[in-house]
C-alpha cells in the first residue's frame, strides 16, 4: 500500500459552501445561493472571534513609546491584546492589564516612569492605553495582538485557519445555512457543529503544565 505523500488538503470557499448545502439536503445552484452562504460564512468567522478561537492569527507587534504619551492606536483588525512587556536596555519587564474602571480612576495619569500597566480600549479602532506615561522615547512595547481572520470574499479563496478546524467550519456553515433554508435539520446540524467545535477547541488548548503551590504564611 502506498500513501499519497502529501499533506496539502485544503478547501476553498466554494467547496465549504457545497459541503454545507449538501448537509442541508440542498444544492447551491444560483449566484444568490453563493452570496448568502458567503455572508453566513463571514458571520461565522465573526462569532469565532468572539469565542477567541483564532489563536493562530496572533501577531506580535512592537511600538516604540513616546515620552509622556499614554495612548497608542492599534490596527483596526485587532480583536484584543493578550499580553504586553516593555523592553528597556535589552531587558523585558512584564506589565499588568487593568480594567477600564481601574484606568479611569488613576488620579495622576501624567506621572512619568517605566510603564507598568495597560488597558485596551476596544473601540472600532482600538487604543492601547499605558500607565505611567513613559519617561523616555526609547523603551519598546512588545505585545501579542489577536487579529481577525481574512474575510471569505472570493469563491476561490482559501480560509486562514488550521486544518484541525476544517470540520468545525463546514459543520458551522451548514448549521447557519439551515437556519435560513433547512430548518428541519437545524437541531441536528447544531449538535454536530457544537461537537466538532468542542473537539477542535479541546485539541487547540494550551498544554503548559499547571502548578499549584500552597501558601504557608505566619501571623
Amino acid at each position: 500500500m502506498t500513501t499519497s505523500g502529501t499533506k496539502t488538503f485544503e478547501l476553498d470557499v466554494t467547496e465549504y459552501i457545497e459541503e454545507a448545502f449538501e448537509r442541508c439536503g440542498l444544492e447551491a445552484r444560483t449566484g444568490y445561493d453563493i452570496r448568502t452562504a458567503k455572508r453566513s460564512l463571514n458571520l461565522l468567522l465573526a462569532d469565532w472571534a468572539n469565542r477567541g478561537l483564532n489563536r493562530w492569527t496572533i501577531a506580535q507587534t512592537t511600538v516604540t513609546v513616546t515620552q509622556g504619551t499614554l495612548n497608542y492606536t492599534l490596527d483596526p483588525d485587532t480583536i484584543d491584546v493578550l499580553s504586553v512587556v516593555v523592553r528597556r536596555d535589552g531587558v523585558d519587564y512584564g506589565i499588568e492589564r487593568i480594567s477600564r474602571d481601574d484606568y479611569l480612576n488613576i488620579p495622576t495619569k501624567t506621572t512619568q516612569s517605566r510603564v507598568s500597566q495597560f488597558y485596551v480600549d476596544r473601540q472600532i479602532t482600538p487604543v492601547l492605553k499605558v500607565w505611567p506615561a513613559p519617561d523616555n522615547s526609547t523603551d519598546v512595547l512588545i505585545f501579542d495582538r489577536l487579529v481577525r481572520m481574512d474575510d471569505a470574499s472570493s469563491a476561490t479563496n482559501t480560509l486562514q485557519m488550521l486544518f484541525r478546524f476544517y470540520p468545525a467550519l463546514a459543520a458551522g456553515l451548514a448549521y447557519y445555512i439551515s437556519l435560513k433554508r433547512a430548518p428541519q435539520r437545524t437541531q441536528l446540524l447544531k449538535a454536530v457543529y457544537e461537537e466538532e467545535l468542542d473537539r477542535a477547541m479541546s485539541e487547540d488548548r494550551d498544554r503548559a503544565s499547571l502548578q499549584v503551590v500552597p501558601y504557608v504564611g505566619y501571623r
